[in-house]
C-alpha cells in the first residue's frame, strides 16, 4: 500500500522523525503549561496547517477546543479523523462550526465562551494562484489583512494569552500580491502587540498539502491525466506535522513579536517536477516527458488501462508571481538561531508605525471599494507601502496552466 507519509520522508524531507521533534522534548514541561486545561480556539482549522496544529497540540490536553472553518466538508474530515486516531485525546469541549471568522455569529461565539486562552487563525489565502484580475486580488485582500483586522479587534476584548497568525516564506521580499498581503498582515498583527502577545511563521511549501501541486499528483492520476509542474522553481518542503508543529512551538514558545522560520539549508530545495519524477517511478511507472499540454493530455487519454508509462509536461515558468526560490528572512531583520535546534527567529521586530499602518489600510479600503479601480492600481498601492514588493506582471495566471 502506497503511504504518502512514507513518500515525503523517504524523498521530500529526507527524515524519518520530525525535525522539531527535539526542540518540542526539550520544551515539553513548558508545553504542557502553556495548553493543559486552556480554552482553545483554531480559525481554519480544516485545512492542512490548522489541522495538524490541532494534533500537534491536543497531546498536551486543553480543555476546551472550538475550531471554525468556511469548509464544511473540511471540519466533517476532521472530526473523523480525530476520532479514528489511536490514543489521540480529544477534549470533552470540542466544537466544530462552518462559518467565516468574520460572520457576526462568530462574535457571539467568542464573546459567550468569554474569550479563548489560545487563539491560532490559518484562514488565509495562501496561493499564487489566486492572483488572477481585481477581484480574485480583492478577496485575497480582504480576507489575508482587513478581515483579519476585524478579528484583531474583537480580541481586544478579551485578549488571549497566545495569539498566532501564519505567515509565509513569500512575505520576504515580495514579488506576489498573495506574498505581499501576508507581509502587510505581518505588520498589522505586530501593531496589536501591546494589547497582547502577538507571534507567526514563515515557513516552507507543506507536501502534500491540501490544494498543493503535490496534492495535485494524486487527483490526476486517479483521473488518469498527465502530471505538469514548472522545472525551474525551487522551494523548501516541511511536512504536513512539521507544518503543524511549527506552528505550535511558534505560537506557544514564541516571545512577543517574533516570526518564526524553519532551518532549512539551499540543498534542501526541491523542484516539483523532480518530486513528480520520483512520485511515478515509486508507483512503478516509466516517466514519458512530452513537449506540450496537448501532447501529454492526449497520450494519457489514450493510454492502455495496463500501461506502466505515464505521461509529464514540464515547463519554465512564465506565470505572474512566481519566485524562482524562497526565503525566510530579509537584511536588516535580527536573528536569533540559537535558542532552538530546527527553528530560527527574527526577534525585536518593531512595529510599523500606527499613523502609517492606518493610512495604508484607508487608501487600501478606498480603492477596493471604486468599482474602476484596476489591478494594477491596486499594485502600486501596495509598492508605496512596501518598497521592497517588486511585482512583474506577465499577463499571464496559473488558472491559464494545467
Amino acid at each position: 500500500m502506497f503511504s504518502i507519509s512514507k513518500f515525503i520522508s523517504k524523498y521530500i524531507t529526507g527524515r524519518n522523525r520530525s525535525m522539531f521533534a527535539d526542540d518540542i522534548e526539550r520544551n515539553s514541561d513548558e508545553l504542557i503549561s502553556c495548553i493543559a486545561g486552556k480554552k482553545v480556539l483554531v480559525i481554519g482549522g480544516a485545512g492542512t496547517i490548522g489541522s495538524s496544529f490541532i494534533r500537534a497540540v491536543l497531546p498536551f490536553k486543553p480543555a476546551q477546543l472550538v475550531v471554525v472553518d468556511i469548509s464544511e466538508n473540511g471540519l466533517t474530515e476532521l472530526t473523523r479523523d480525530l476520532r479514528s486516531t489511536y490514543k489521540m485525546y480529544v477534549p470533552e469541549d470540542y466544537r466544530t462550526y462552518p462559518l467565516n471568522f468574520s460572520d457576526p455569529v462568530f462574535e457571539k461565539i467568542f464573546r459567550q465562551n468569554n474569550g479563548f486562552d489560545i487563539v491560532a487563525n490559518f484562514s488565509a489565502h495562501k496561493h499564487v494562484r489566486s492572483e488572477k484580475d481585481r477581484w480574485s486580488v480583492q478577496v485575497l485582500l480582504e480576507n489575508n489583512v482587513l478581515k483579519a483586522r476585524k478579528l484583531l479587534d474583537l480580541l481586544t476584548e478579551i485578549p488571549p494569552q497566545h495569539f498566532f497568525c501564519v505567515s509565509t516564506d513569500k512575505a520576504a521580499n515580495p514579488v506576489n500580491i498573495m506574498g505581499a498581503s501576508k507581509r502587510v498582515m505581518e505588520d498589522m498583527i505586530m501593531a496589536y502587540s501591546d494589547k497582547f502577545k502577538i507571534t507567526t511563521a514563515r515557513f516552507a511549501n507543506v507536501a502534500f498539502s491540501n490544494g498543493s501541486l503535490p496534492a495535485g499528483f494524486i487527483e490526476r492520476m486517479m483521473k488518469r491525466q498527465p502530471l505538469s509542474s514548472p522545472s525551474d522553481v525551487k522551494r523548501y518542503f516541511v511536512s504536513p506535522d512539521e507544518s503543524g508543529q511549527i506552528c505550535m512551538l511558534a505560537c506557544l514558545l514564541g516571545k512577543n513579536r517574533e516570526i518564526f522560520f524553519p532551518k532549512l539549508g539551499e540543498e534542501q530545495m526541491m523542484t516539483f517536477s523532480s518530486i513528480a519524477d520520483k512520485f511515478l517511478s515509486e508507483l512503478g511507472y516509466e516517466v514519458v516527458y512530452c513537449q506540450s499540454e496537448e501532447e501529454a493530455r492526449k497520450m494519457a487519454a489514450e493510454l492502455p488501462e495496463d500501461s506502466n508509462k505515464y505521461p509529464v509536461y514540464y515547463f519554465k515558468s512564465d506565470t505572474t508571481g512566481e519566485k524562482s526560490f524562497e526565503e525566510f528572512y530579509v537584511p536588516g531583520e535580527h536573528l536569533d538561531m540559537e535558542r532552538f535546534n530546527a527553528l530560527g527567529v527574527i526577534d525585536s521586530v518593531q512595529p510599523r508605525p500606527l499613523d502609517e499602518l492606518n493610512d495604508f489600510l484607508a487608501k487600501l479600503t478606498d480603492i477596493l471599494a471604486d468599482q474602476s479601480t484596476t489591478k494594477a492600481e491596486i499594485v502600486s498601492v501596495m509598492q508605496n507601502y512596501l518598497p521592497n514588493f517588486v511585482h512583474e506582471e506577465k499577463g499571464k495566471n496559473l488558472d491559464q496552466k494545467m
